[in-house]
C-alpha cells in the first residue's frame, strides 16, 4: 500500500491511503482517527472491509505525514476533509470515525449533511456526564507507583524520548479492558504514533469544549443518515452507558462489545468485525 500526499488550498499536504476497490453499488468509506494530535492508525480497521469498499484513511494536518504549524480549528479540519473528499472525487460517502474521531465525524455531519450518506462510529462520542467515571476507571487500573510515575512524567516540561515512550505507554493501557495484554498494546502504540502534537491536541479539545457536539444533538438527529450506528467497548474506560444515552437520543443503534476496550478490534475481533461489516454493508449500499 503506497501513501499518496494530496495538496490542500492553503498549501497543507496530507498522506493519505486508499484500500479496496471502486464498486458501483456502494459508497467509499472515510476514516477519521482519533487523537487528537497522533497519526492515523486504522489500518488494521481498514482490513477488516476492504472487500466490501473503497476505504480511505489519512494523517490529519500536523500529524504523522501531514507536517504543518498553524493554529488548529475544527473549521479548518472539516475544510480540509471536504477537500479531499473533492480530491477524491466522491460527493457522498460513509464516515467512520474512532475517539476523537468520531466528533470530527459529527462535526463534519452538521456542516456537510448532503456529503454523508452514512456513519459510523467507534468509541464515541460520549454524552456527558463520563469524564469523571472514565478518570475513576483509569485510576483503578493504575498501581499507586504506575501513577505516581505518570504524574512525575506529565510535570516534565521536555521529556527525553524514552520518557515520552513511558509516559504515553502509562497514558494509554488504561485504555483497555484486558489488562494482561493492555501495556503491550500500549507500548506498541507508544513507540509508533510519536511525535504527539500536543499543541493541537490542546487546540481542538479546547474547541471541542468550547462549542460540544452534545449541544447540537437534535440538529445532529435531523441530518443523521438511516443505518448510522455507534459501536463501543464494554470494557473502555470512558462508560459505555455515554454511548447508550447518546444513541437514545438520536435514536441511532449502539452496539457494546463485551470485553472490549477503546480500540474494541483489538481485544474483540471476530466481535467487533461482525458488527462492522454488517454496519458496512448497510450503510455504504447505494439505493436503486
Amino acid at each position: 500500500m503506497i501513501a499518496t500526499m494530496i495538496e490542500l488550498d492553503d498549501g497543507a499536504q496530507l498522506r493519505t491511503w486508499t484500500v479496496g476497490s471502486v464498486i458501483p453499488q456502494r459508497f467509499p468509506v472515510v476514516m477519521l482517527h482519533g487523537g487528537p494530535g497522533v497519526p492515523d492508525y486504522l489500518a488494521p480497521v481498514a482490513g477488516i472491509i476492504d472487500d466490501l469498499c473503497l476505504v480511505h484513511r489519512y494523517d490529519q494536518r500536523g500529524t504523522g505525514g501531514s507536517p504543518w504549524e498553524g493554529e488548529h480549528t475544527i473549521s479548518r479540519h472539516v475544510r480540509d476533509l471536504a477537500s479531499l473528499l473533492d480530491a477524491w472525487g466522491h460527493d457522498r460517502v460513509v464516515l467512520l470515525g474512532h475517539s476523537f474521531g468520531t466528533n470530527m465525524a459529527g462535526y463534519f455531519l452538521l456542516a456537510h449533511p448532503e456529503r454523508v450518506a452514512g456513519l459510523i462510529q467507534i468509541a464515541g462520542p460520549f454524552l456527558d456526564p463520563w469524564r469523571e467515571a472514565n478518570r475513576t476507571t483509569q485510576r483503578a487500573r493504575r498501581t499507586d507507583e504506575q501513577q505516581t510515575r505518570l504524574d512525575e512524567l506529565d510535570a516534565i516540561e521536555s521529556r527525553t524520548d524514552a520518557e515520552e515512550i513511558d509516559y504515553l505507554t502509562l497514558s494509554w493501557f488504561t485504555d483497555h479492558a484486558d489488562q494482561t495484554r493492555a501495556w503491550d498494546w500500549a507500548l506498541a502504540s507508544a513507540r509508533t504514533l510519536r511525535p504527539i502534537n500536543y499543541a493541537m491536541n490542546t487546540q481542538l479539545n479546547a474547541a471541542k469544549k468550547a462549542d460540544p457536539l452534545e449541544s447540537h444533538v437534535d440538529e445532529l438527529r435531523e441530518h443523521l443518515p438511516p443505518g448510522a450506528v455507534i459501536i463501543g467497548g464494554a470494557g473502555d474506560s470512558r462508560p459505555a452507558d455515554a454511548l447508550r444515552r447518546l444513541g437514545t437520543r438520536l435514536d441511532c443503534e449502539v452496539v457494546i462489545v463485551p470485553n472490549a476496550g477503546h480500540n474494541p478490534w483489538l481485544e474483540a475481533p471476530d466481535q467487533f468485525g461482525a458488527a462492522l461489516r454488517t454496519a458496512v454493508e448497510r450503510q455504504t449500499r447505494r439505493a436503486g
